[in-house]
């Protein structure tokens, strides 16, 4: 699928700077709205949306369904009533209230689930008639995942975050009695995270609903792989390969390279595609309808998986002995083709990808990625440079990239900033600016900018560093920061892109390169 030309920001919900000490669908989420419509922007950009499992990762969560519930705002809860301000007000004198105070998770949790909780028992218990009636509604309209998730949540809950194939074997299981008894004795708590997720699709709509009235369009990012640990696996046990104890048999990761000597293990359990194409690959065309249906384009998430997939042994420390194992391939996209009516996707195809990756991608019309930053290695990094970007989806960098001054100042070798200055010219108004100038006004379909380059922030704004555990996704910005003069320079920058919308496009690949 093509898509109209247009330029965006990266940004996830976490790093707005909101109340409680983590971004979410309150105030500030629309003022950035507001930004963005006055840069002339016509794309935003987020990370996973769903609630947060191993290492605060949204790449990382319980549900590939429901929605992370400290994205929720309590200032609009108070709007409806949900729960009293001043309530939020008595949380200020533990430093919650810096809106660009990094995001402190166990911090974060302690302090704001419990009022998330209090807000929902309060609508629970009085909510209007009106009010009740939507949650029931959407209570229906989502009982196909709703009912297992929240269960499955308040499971977690009582087993102190075990995983589930740790619970008592009959919940493991998924015995009907024993689920029945869960439910009967967890019925309150199971009401309460139904009301949290009511409360979550209501803003997010809500948003999305406003940013749709200023011209901006979504983008939403779905990971090929989902959690051991989730509600997915818990209920859809067939669909994955587990063995006698519940546990991941083989589990995904990619094989050693320049980077890593021992490749990366990730640990996710793998699909059994011949299960899901003998069911039509229902889960997976549930799962994208409901992403469509959430944001208006999906980034996929290392898409070389749906050609080859590295199957490790599960009880291999690495990923050193893994293999490369044929996955679903064009079936799978033929089916939500024709289940979706069309494919609003573009391809994570970053790294060292086969060119039988790059066929599957161009027979399904999927646009790739180009990253600049990857551009002035050498002269296979060609390929990522504004002039090959045709059809793509441009970035200065992702949120796995350190910013670009970041980069400039101590990632980049001498011959990588030697070569960028060749091909962008020297920049008086900073190397992030060049970097934008030179991603708006190539010929890609979509140019997306995380907002630490727009700021020209540098490593202390990265979002995450790979393969690091700890101190990921706690980036936030300062409302002050997004001033007239950024979103002036950015609108025209739009606009000039809407004039020349090739100007590389000619230049040879050899030129720039010492």
């Amino acid at each position: 699928m093509s898509f109209a030309r247009a330029a965006g920001i990266l940004l996830h919900p976490t790093s707005l700077p909101s109340r409680g000490g983590i971004g979410d669908f309150g105030p500030a989420a629309y003022q950035f709205v507001d930004f963005l419509a006055a840069a002339r922007q016509g794309v935003w950009q987020v990370l996973p949306l769903g609630p947060l499992g191993y290492g605060n990762s949204p790449y990382s969560s319980t549900s590939a369904f429901a929605g992370n519930p400290l994205l929720i705002s309590l200032d609009r809860l108070s709007e409806r009533g949900w729960i009293d301000r001043a309530k939020l007000e008595s949380g200020k004198s533990d430093g919650s209230a810096d809106p660009s105070r990094a995001v402190e998770y166990d911090q974060v949790f302690a302090r704001k689930m419990p009022l998330l909780f209090e807000a929902a028992r309060n609508f629970l218990r009085s909510g209007s008639s009106e009010a009740r009636s939507s949650f029931e509604a959407f209570r229906s309209q989502n009982a196909w995942w709703l009912e297992d998730f929240v269960l499955f949540d308040a499971l977690r809950a009582r087993y102190k975050l075990a995983c589930w194939n740790e619970w008592p074997r009959e919940l493991a299981q998924r015995n009907p009695a024993a689920l029945d008894k869960a439910r009967n004795e967890l019925a309150d708590d199971v009401q309460i995270r139904s009301a949290l997720q009511f409360a979550f699709s209501e803003q997010w709509r809500s948003l999305r609903r406003y940013a749709g009235q200023h011209a901006i369009r979504v983008v939403g990012d779905v990971a090929i792989f989902v959690n051991h640990d989730s509600a997915d696996v818990w209920t859809h046990r067939e669909l994955f390969r587990l063995n006698g104890n519940l546990e991941p048999e083989v589990v995904a990761g990619v094989p050693p390279d320049f980077f890593s000597k021992t490749g990366q293990r990730w640990g996710n359990p793998l699909y059994q595609w011949d299960v899901m194409k003998s069911h039509g690959y229902s889960w997976w065309i549930q799962r994208l309808r409901w992403a469509t249906e959430n944001c208006d384009y999906i980034r996929l998430d290392h898409f070389r998986g749906f050609d080859q997939f590295w199957e490790i042994p599960a009880a291999d420390p690495t990923a050193v002995n893994g293999r490369w194992v044929d996955g679903p391939r064009d079936d799978l996209f033929v089916q939500l083709r024709e289940s979706l009516g069309g494919l609003p996707f573009f391809a994570e195809d970053l790294g060292y990808i086969t060119p039988d990756v790059h066929a599957l991608r161009d027979r399904l019309q999927i646009p790739g990625m180009a990253v600049l930053q990857f551009g002035f290695g050498d002269e296979g990094a060609h390929m990522y440079l504004p002039h090959r970007a045709a059809g793509k989806v441009m970035y200065t960098g992702t949120h796995d990239n350190d910013t670009v001054v970041g980069w400039w100042h101590s990632g980049a070798a001498e011959h990588e900033r030697r070569n960028a200055e060749a091909y962008l010219g020297r920049s008086d108004d900073g190397i992030h600016w060049a970097f934008i100038r030179a991603a708006h006004c190539s010929p890609a379909s979509l140019s997306l900018i995380p907002l630490q380059d727009v700021l020209g922030l540098g490593s202390e704004a990265r979002m995450n560093t790979p393969s690091v555990y700890g101190g990921n996704w706690r980036w936030r910005f300062d409302q002050g920061q997004l001033t007239g003069e950024v979103a002036a320079k950015l609108a025209l920058l739009a606009e000039l892109s809407d004039r020349v919308p090739k100007p590389f496009s000619t230049v040879p690949d050899d030129t720039f390169y010492a």
